[in-house]
């Protein structure tokens, strides 16, 4: 049967089980956008900007465990995809964007529109095509996709010219993938599990440090019977959050820059480390020379490429971690480290770091507090980057898993709008917050055109303080109050959402919080609230730049009249 290149494209999406595209079309990808009335079951989402497309299939993506899909067209709409890319490569999202090019005769010369995407692109995907033969294109789709999710997932890009989508050829489905080259290794090494095995069940202080790998593999029950066996208590980076139930006994919160002091504690004092599915990004280690000074590291990760990269490493383990840990659980005897875990609950009540003071102003912390609260833990949070990123990660309780969809290793303000439209999208059945700082929600808030037009039911929380609230708070505990091109001039967002349809509204006192998080999630669509909170109120603890997790900086005691407490333990030991 023949096809041309855009009909193929639609038919490889189809049979790949894609329903959801989101993009913005453009006279290089016009033949493939023609093409799509033609294949119903393909819902395309028309974003307002390209790197909100990509922002939005990565959300996708991570919130349903598929591919996410993207369309952009040739020149600036490719260039504007590059940012969503870059944030999926880094934080290991499995996205397949296809780009226009100019037609093939006019490739190299730079022609209206032209650019060298995959040239752009190398350093930031998974792999790349430049599709030259329109007869390629099944194999290159089908390629594509299984590149993106399988091993370490992570973006691939097509570059399709604009001749090859009206080109017609024979359509020939490829059955099987080959790719000598690529084999991701899937189950650990017996031997090196087995010297694990030995170093935990030798361990009096051991410390499991749970990263996004555990959420990729769906090895939530691996790693807590792992835990429950060992007794073995659990911290997680940011992107980490909800591989563990953050209510279960043995879990002790974020470690890191931002992270709890008593994770961080546990850290500089356990004797083994078991590092499951995560990087040893500076984020989580902080100085790498003072990282876990007294203890013998595991690491266990898909990623040989992460292994030994940024910490010495004494047991690497490479392979799938839901397989690894499955193989370690018989191996691992059961255990009680009483003493060590009864020292962590005395450093968690010495060192409290998820406390709500008293304030006259309204705090942020009890805005997240709260939507914990109404939503009983159940929503998935997407956040943007910076103070309210910190804010969401340290006050709701993340217990169901894969709850938390937010922007790690790139940080890119703008994330959390575009990211929960796709979240939503994939998973309708479940309430989604978006809760964004103003500095990083007016980066990508003509998306609000988008969740009007979908009627995407996103609840939208902003923690707005008239600052570029994180890089505000460096200049005042680091550069003497000098607040350089901080202050920030914000617009009137509840007429903003009013103007794209969506009911809003404006919150100054702390007991207007609850009501109208009530109301958000009373209403049938899309809700904004616009939480005028303390423009000066810093996130705690805080890791100094240069310090090491033990110097950590935490809430000034005069500062502690608790008001609240974000704690949500089921029980002590």
């Amino acid at each position: 049967m023949k096809m041309t290149g855009g009909q193929i494209i639609c038919e490889c999406l189809a049979r790949e089980g894609v329903d959801i595209i989101f993009g913005f079309p453009g006279g290089a990808i016009l033949p493939l956008y023609d093409t799509l009335p033609q294949f119903p079951q393909l819902h395309h989402v028309l974003v307002r900007h390209e790197q909100c497309a990509a922002h939005a299939a990565e959300g996708y993506a991570r919130a349903t465990g598929k591919v996410g899909v993207c369309f952009a067209t040739s020149g600036p709409g490719a260039t504007n995809l590059v940012t969503g890319i870059a944030n999926a490569y880094l934080d290991s999202a499995p996205v397949v964007a296809i780009t226009g090019q100019v037609a093939r005769p006019f490739i190299g010369k730079d022609a209206f529109q032209e650019i060298d995407i995959t040239g752009i692109t190398l350093p930031i995907t998974k792999h790349n095509y430049l599709a030259l033969d329109t007869a390629s294109l099944p194999r290159i789709v089908k390629e594509a996709f299984y590149l993106a999710r399988t091993g370490r997932p992570g973006p691939v890009l097509i570059d399709v010219p604009r001749d090859v989508q009206i080109e017609q050829v024979e359509f020939h489905y490829p059955g099987k993938i080959v790719l000598p080259g690529y084999k991701p290794t899937l189950q650990g090494h017996p031997t090196q599990i087995k010297k694990a095995a030995e170093l935990i069940n030798k361990a009096q202080r051991p410390l499991i440090l749970a990263g996004r790998g555990v959420i990729i593999s769906n090895g939530f029950e691996e790693l807590k019977a792992l835990a429950e066996a060992g007794q073995i208590p659990v911290v997680t980076t940011l992107l980490g959050i909800s591989s563990f139930p953050e209510s279960h006994v043995l879990s002790y919160g974020m470690v890191g820059m931002h992270g709890m002091a008593y994770a961080n504690m546990a850290v500089t004092g356990a004797d083994l480390v078991i590092a499951v599915g995560m990087r040893f990004d500076d984020r989580a280690t902080a100085k790498v020379s003072a990282f876990a000074p007294n203890a013998h590291i595991i690491h266990i990760d898909i990623d040989p490429a992460e292994i030994g990269k940024n910490v010495r490493v004494d047991v690497p383990i490479v392979g799938d971690v839901k397989a690894v840990l499955h193989a370690l659980n018989k191996l691992v005897t059961s255990a009680k480290h009483m003493e060590w875990l009864h020292q962590l609950d005395d450093w968690r009540k010495e060192h409290p770091s998820t406390i709500i003071r008293d304030s006259e102003g309204l705090l942020p912390q009890l805005v997240v507090h709260k939507i914990y609260e109404v939503t009983r833990g159940e929503a998935t949070i997407c956040t943007g980057v910076g103070q309210n990123q910190m804010w969401a990660a340290q006050h709701y309780w993340y217990n169901r898993p894969n709850s938390l969809i937010s922007s790690g290793g790139l940080g890119t303000m703008g994330f959390g709008l575009p990211a929960s439209i796709g979240v939503k999208i994939g998973r309708p059945d479940i309430p989604v917050w978006c809760i964004d700082g103003d500095g990083s929600f007016q980066m990508t808030l003509h998306e609000l055109a988008t969740i009007g037009q979908e009627k995407v039911a996103v609840k939208i929380a902003i923690l707005n303080n008239g600052y570029l609230g994180m890089v505000r708070q460096w200049q005042e505990l680091f550069y003497q109050k000098r607040y350089v091109a901080t202050p920030l001039f914000g617009p009137d967002f509840v007429k903003i959402a009013e103007a794209y349809d969506i009911a809003a509204l404006r919150v100054e006192h702390k007991e207007e919080v609850e009501p109208a998080i009530e109301q958000a999630m009373a209403h049938d669509g899309p809700f904004l609230i616009d939480f005028r909170i303390e423009p000066e109120e810093n996130v705690y603890p805080m890791v100094p730049p240069g310090a090491s997790l033990a110097e950590v900086l935490e809430l000034p005691k005069k500062e502690t009249k608790v008001l609240a407490n974000s704690s949500r333990r089921i029980s002590n030991l």
